[in-house]
This record gives C-alpha cells, structure tokens and sequence, in this order.
C-alpha cells in the first residue's frame, strides 16, 4: 500500500484504534502519522501499514501546519463516523 504526504487515514489496530489521522511521510512498509492531540508533530506514530486502512482524503500543507490545525481538520472525518 503507497501512501502520501497529507493522505488521511483510519488506524484499525492499536491504541489509537478507531481514530483518524495524517501521513507525515511513508517509507513503504511504516508510515509516520499524526492526529494533532495523542501524537503530535513533534512526537508522531510509526506505525505499518498492515494496521491502516487509506482514504481518498487528503489535508493540505496548510492543514496540516499545527497540531490545533489537523486537530481541527480532523475533526470532521470524526463526525461522519
């Protein structure tokens, strides 16, 4: 599975089970992720791929600048669930 810079995607595993979350980068077996409250910019998630599932979503750069901002960007893939 290829995942992008900005690409949202649900964590099917883990702690953060059932959460929503942004790709930092990819290495093409883990990706780095961020939620903006649990795993910040400055303290992001390893995590494989195996344990995620994509979405066609993606954040923009500016989205995606702050913690408070994917916080906030996030939050409306939360209400849909």
């Amino acid at each position: 599975m290829e995942l992008k810079r900005g690409q949202v995607v649900f964590s099917n595993a883990g702690r953060d089970q059932g959460k929503f979350a942004v790709v930092l980068e990819d290495d093409g077996v883990y990706a780095v992720i961020c939620d903006g409250a649990r795993r910040t910019l400055e303290a992001p998630k390893k995590k494989k791929h195996i344990h995620l599932s994509k979405t066609l979503s993606f954040l923009s750069e500016e989205e995606m600048r702050s913690d408070r901002a994917i916080k906030k960007a996030l939050r409306r893939f939360c209400e849909h669930e």
